[in-house]
C-alpha cells in the first residue's frame, strides 16, 4: 500500500522521526559476517568538552557518506564512534567552573576528589556532541561508542607504555621542552603553533673578566632569560675572538662569571658573532651546553615567573621582569642598542599563550626507530593519502621528527604507570598498580603524578577501540580499518602517531587510506573563530534548512584537501533541491497506479534515454565515490536529478501519463518509479533523511532504503543510439525555447515549426515532444536545405537541424522590430565606447592587467550580442 506524501516537505519533523526509526531497528550496527568483506571507519574522537562546529559537521558528513555507500554496496560496514578525554581542555574547563562557582582550586579538593568532579562533568555534558551528531544523520554503531579513558582503552595505554619502556623506546630525561605557563604543562612539538610577532633585538655588553673596558656584545629577543646565562660562545675560526676563548666574562646585573667557549654552532656572519648561552631556556644552547660542559640554571618557574635568588626580579612575571631588566641594563650602561625584529614565536595550541622553552624532567618517546616503519608504509603505498600531496607533508615531518614529550603536568588523563621507591630510589614500571618496589620490596613508594599526553591514547584509537591488546574477534575481522577521514591540520598531532603506533604494536598500518579534507571557512575565506565572531552553528542551519541541505552544501564543490567557503545562501539552494525532489516524487505518486517498481518490456525513446543516462550516472558516480571524489559525485547526482529527471523526463512523460493509452501510461509510471528509486539510492548517502522518507512511500522491497542495494551498471539499460537521438531532439527544443525567450514570446503563443534535417527519422519520433515543449502548433519534418527562407521567418540552428517559425505568428512585427533596434543602438554605442577605451595606449599600458583583460572579455561579449541582434533584425 503506497503512502501519501504531504504537500510540503518539513525536514524538522521528518529528520528526527526517521533517525529514531533507524536507531530503533538497529540499522547502524556493524556485524562480523564471514560471507562479506569488512569496511571499517573509526571516528576521529571529538573532545568531551566539544560541541558541534562546522568543521565537525563536514567531517561527520564525509564519513557518513562513505559508510552509507559501503553499507549499500554490501560490505559489513562498521563505523566506530567515540570521544577523547581532552586532558588540558577538560581540566581547564572544570577548574574554571570550580573557581567561578565555588571559589576553589583543584588543590583545595585534592587529586581524588577533583577527578570525581571531572567524571561528574563528563557524565553530565559528555553526550552533548553525540546528540548533535545524531541530528546530522551520523549512522555509526552507537553501541560500540568508546572513550579514551574507558577500561579497554586505558588497558591499551598501559600496555603500550610498558612495552615501549621495556624496548628502550620510552625514557625519562631532563631536556628542553615546550612549556605553557598558562596551562602549566609541557607540550609536544606538534602542540606549538608559530605566529609571526613583532619584537626586538636587545644588544648587551658582557664585560671580559680582568680586561677593563673590553667586552663582547650579544643580542637577545628574551632579556628575562639572561639571568640564566652560563656562557658565551664564538666560532672556533673567528679571528676576532681567538684570544678570548677560554677566558671568562661577567653576566651583567647578576655578576656571574661565565666561560667564553668556541663552538661551531655559532654563525660568524650573524650579528657580532658572539652568542649568549642559556642552556636551561633554549634548545640550541642546551646542546652547546652539553658539548661545552656549561652549567644549566633555570630562572623561570612553571608559571613563567622569575625564581628565588634574583633579588627584585624574583616573583616577577616574565614580561614584567623583561621591562625591569632592560631598564636596569640601560641605567647601568650595558644596553648598546635596541632593534625592531619580526620573529616566529611559539604559542600554545590550546590557550595561545607564548610557549616558554624550559629544561624539565619529562617522559619521552624515542622517535627515530619508530619513524622508520611509519615512513616505509607510506612510501611503499600500504597507506595512501588522498590527495597524494599530503604524503609529502607527512613524510617530511616523519623524516625530521624529534623525540616526543609525552608527560603532562595535569591530573585528568592516564596517569603514568611508574612508581618511585622512597627508600632505594628504584623506578618500577608496571602494567598493574604497584604495591611495592620491585627491587627492594619496600612499601614506601609513590606514583609519578603526571599524566600522558592525550594524543598518546588517541594514537592507539584504530586498534584499542576494537579490543586490543586482547586478540578479539572484532580485531581479527575489522582491523586494519579502511579509511581515516580527517583535516590536514592534525596530520602531525594524530595521523602520524596512529601510523607509527599501529606499525609498532600490531605490525600493520592502521588504515589503507587517509582521506584529507580542508577547513570550513566563512564566506570571506577567514577561519571561523570565537575571536572573529564569524562561527556558524551547524545545528541552527540544520534547524532552518534541514540537515540534508547542510550536508549537501558541505560536500558539493568540495575537493579533497582544499578549504571551502561556507555560504548560507547555498543552504537555501540545497533546500530548494530537496523540495524539487519532494515535488517530483509527489507528482509521480499522484499518478501512480502500480504497486511494484520494475521495468516494462516495451520502452519508448524517452524511456531508453533516461535509463541510459541513469546507467552512465551510476557508473561514474560509483567510480567517483571509490576515488573519494565526493564533491564530483554529488554534483553529478544533482545534475541528473534536477536536469535529466525533473526538468526533462517528467515533462517528456506527462503526455503519456495524462493520455488515454492505459498501457503506455503504466509503462511510463514503471520507468518513472524505477529511475526515481535508483536515483534515491544514489542520493541517499548525501541526503539520507528525505531519500528514506520518499522511498518508504514508494512501492519497494525491504525495510529501509539505507539497507538496500547500491545501484549497479547494467548492459540491458545501455541505449547509446536512442540516447543520442533523444539528445538531438532536446537540443532542438532548447534552441527554439531560447530564441522564443529572447523574443519575449509567451509559451501560450504557438507557431508552426518546420524542421529541416538529415535525421528525419529521429525528428519524426520527436514530434510529440516538439509540440509540447517547443510550443509548436504543428511540426513539419523536411530534408536539409528545404527550410523556408522567406522574410518574416525566425530560424534557429543546431548541428543537425534548421528550425524555422513564421515570425508573424509569434510577435507584433513592428513592435518587436522597434524593440530590437533600440537594444541594438544601445549595445552598439556601448561597444564603440569600450573599443575606444581599449584602443587608448594610456589605458592599456597603465591599468592593471586583470582590469584590461576583463574589459577585453566584455568587448567580445558585446560584439557577439550586437552581431546576434543584427542577424535577428535581418531575419525579420
Amino acid at each position: 500500500m503506497k503512502k501519501e506524501l504531504p504537500k510540503v516537505y518539513e525536514p524538522q519533523e521528518v529528520e528526527s522521526r526517521v533517525y529514531e526509526t533507524w536507531e530503533k531497528n538497529g540499522c547502524f550496527k556493524g556485524h562480523r559476517d564471514p560471507e562479506r568483506k569488512p569496511f571499517t571507519i573509526v571516528m576521529p574522537p571529538p573532545n568531551v568538552t566539544g560541541q558541534l562546529h562546522m568543521g565537525h559537521a563536514m567531517d561527520c558528513a564525509l564519513q557518513d557518506i562513505l559508510i552509507r555507500f559501503k553499507r549499500m554496496e554490501g560490505y559489513a560496514a562498521l563505523w566506530v564512534p567515540g570521544m577523547d578525554h581532552a586532558g588540558i581542555a577538560t581540566q581547564i574547563k572544570v577548574e574554571e567552573e570550580l573557581r567561578t562557582k565555588e571559589g576553589l582550586t583543584r588543590y583545595d579538593l585534592g587529586r581524588e576528589k577533583f577527578l570525581e568532579r571531572v567524571w561528574d562533568w563528563k557524565h553530565k555534558y559528555g553526550d552533548r556532541i553525540v546528540k548533535q551528531q545524531k541530528k546530522m544523520g551520523v549512522s555509526c554503531d552507537w553501541d560500540r561508542a568508546r572513550f579514551t579513558m574507558d577500561e579497554g582503552c586505558s588497558k591499551a595505554v598501559r600496555e603500550v607504555f610498558c612495552s615501549l619502556y621495556e624496548k628502550g623506546l620510552i625514557y625519562k630525561g631532563s631536556r628542553i621542552i615546550n612549556w605553557c605557563p598558562h596551562c602549566v604543562t609541557a607540550l609536544s612539538d606538534a602542540e606549538v603553533e608559530y605566529q609571526d610577532k613583532p619584537g626586538y633585538f636587545w644588544h648587551i655588553r658582557y664585560p671580559i673578566q680582568g680586561e677593563e673596558g673590553r667586552y663582547v656584545i650579544v643580542a637577545t629577543t628574551r632579556p628575562e632569560t639572561m639571568l640564566g646565562d652560563t656562557g658565551v660562545a664564538v666560532h672556533p675560526d673567528d679571528e676576532r675572538y681567538k684570544d678570548i676563548v677560554g677566558k671568562k666574562c661577567i653576566l651583567p646585573l647578576v655578576g656571574r662569571e661565565m666561560p667564553i667557549v668556541a663552538d661551531e654552532y655559532v654563525d660568524m656572519e650573524f650579528g657580532t658573532g658572539c652568542v649568549k648561552m642559556t642552556p636551561a631556556h633554549d634548545p640550541n644552547d642546551f646542546e652547546v651546553g652539553l658539548r661545552q660542559n656549561l652549567e644549566t640554571i633555570r630562572v623561570l618557574d612553571d608559571n613563567g615567573k622569575v625564581v628565588e635568588g634574583y633579588g627584585k626580579y624574583s616573583g616577577m612575571d616574565r614580561y614584567e621582569a623583561r621591562k625591569a631588566i632592560v631598564a636596569d641594563l640601560e641605567e647601568q650602561g650595558y644596553l648598546v642598542k635596541v632593534e625592531p625584529h619580526q620573529h616566529n614565536v611559539g604559542t600554545c595550541y590550546r590557550c595561545h599563550s607564548d610557549v616558554e622553552p624550559i629544561i624539565s624532567a619529562q617522559w619521552f618517546v624515542k622517535m627515530a626507530p619508530l619513524a622508520k616503519e611509519a615512513i616505509r608504509v607510506v612510501e611503499e603505498g600500504e597507506t595512501k593519502f588522498v590527495p597524494d600531496r599530503f604524503s609529502k607533508t607527512y613524510l617530511n615531518w616523519m623524516e625530521n621528527v624529534h623525540d616526543w614529550c609525552i608527560s603532562r603536568q595535569l591530573w585528568w588523563g592516564h596517569q603514568i604507570p611508574v612508581w618511585y621507591c622512597d627508600d632505594c630510589g628504584h623506578m618500577t614500571v608496571s602494567r598493574e598498580d604497584a604495591c611495592e618496589c620491585e627491587k627492594c620490596h619496600s612499601k614506601n613508594i609513590h606514583r609519578d603524578p603526571d599524566v600522558l599526553d592525550t594524543w598518546f591514547s588517541s594514537a592507539l584509537w584504530p586498534f584499542s577501540t576494537l579490543g586490543w591488546p586482547e586478540e578479539t574477534e572484532d580485531l581479527k575481522y575489522f582491523y586494519p580499518t579502511d579509511v581515516l577521514v580527517t583535516g590536514y591540520d592534525i596530520i602531525f598531532f594524530w595521523v602520524a602517531r596512529m601510523i607509527f603506533s599501529a606499525c609498532e604494536q600490531t605490525k600493520q598500518p592502521p588504515f589503507h587510506t587517509v582521506f584529507i579534507h580542508g577547513l570550513v571557512r566563512d564566506d570571506k575565506g577567514r577561519k571561523m573563530s570565537k575571536s572573529l565572531g564569524n562561527g556558524i552553528d551547524p545545528l541552527e542551519i540544520a534547524e532552518k534548512y534541514g540537515a540534508d541541505a547542510l550536508r549537501f552544501n558541505l560536500v558539493t564543490g568540495n575537493s579533497p584537501g582544499n578549504d571551502m567557503r561556507f555560504y548560507t545562501e547555498r543552504c537555501e539552494a540545497m533546500r530548494n533541491f530537496a523540495n524539487k525532489i519532494w515535488n517530483a516524487s509527489r507528482f509521480l505518486m499522484m499518478n501512480l497506479t502500480i504497486d511494484k517498481c520494475e521495468l516494462p518490456e516495451k520502452l519508448e525513446l524517452e524511456d531508453k534515454w533516461i535509463l541510459s543516462k541513469l546507467n552512465r550516472a551510476i557508473g561514474e558516480i560509483t567510480e567517483n565515490m571509490d576515488k573519494y571524489e565526493l564533491g564530483v559525485a554529488a554534483q553529478k547526482i544533482y545534475d541528473f536529478i534536477w536536469d535529466d529527471y525533473c526538468d526533462w523526463y517528467i515533462e517528456l512523460t506527462k503526455t503519456r501519463l495524462q493520455g488515454d493509452d492505459e498501457d503506455s501510461k503504466v509503462r511510463a509510471q514503471q520507468v518513472l518509479c524505477y529511475v526515481l528509486t535508483d536515483m534515491l539510492k544514489l542520493l541517499h548517502p548525501f541526503m539520507p533523511f528525505i531519500t528514506e522518507e520518499i522511498w518508504q512511500a514508494l512501492p519497494h522491497e525491504g525495510d529501509f532504503l539505507m539497507l538496500s542495494q547500491w545501484p549497479q551498471v547494467s548492459d540491458s539499460r545501455n541505449f547509446p543510439e536512442e540516447e543520442k537521438a533523444m539528445e538531438l531532439i532536446m537540443d532542438a527544443i532548447r534552441a527554439v525555447r531560447t530564441r522564443r525567450s529572447e523574443m519575449n514570446v509567451p509559451p501560450s503563443k504557438k507557431a508552426h515549426l518546420t524542421v529541416a534535417t538529415s535525421e528525419k527519422a529521429v525528428f519524426e519520433l520527436g514530434i510529440p515532444f516538439l509540440k509540447k515543449l517547443a510550443y509548436a502548433s504543428e511540426v513539419s519534418i523536411v530534408d536539409s536545405g528545404v527550410a523556408p527562407e522567406a522574410a518574416g521567418t525566425v530560424t534557429v540552428v543546431t548541428h543537425v537541424a534548421q528550425l524555422s517559425m513564421p515570425l508573424a505568428e509569434l510577435v507584433d512585427m513592428e513592435k518587436e522590430k522597434a524593440r530590437m533596434e533600440k537594444e541594438l543602438k544601445k549595445n552598439s554605442a556601448e561597444l564603440e565606447k569600450l573599443n575606444t577605451k581599449l584602443n587608448n595606449p594610456g589605458f592599456v599600458n597603465k591599468a592593471p592587467a586583470h582590469v584590461v583583460e576583463a574589459e577585453k572579455e566584455r568587448a567580445v561579449k558585446l560584439t557577439e550580442l550586437v552581431a546576434k541582434l543584427q542577424e535577428q533584425l535581418q531575419s525579420m
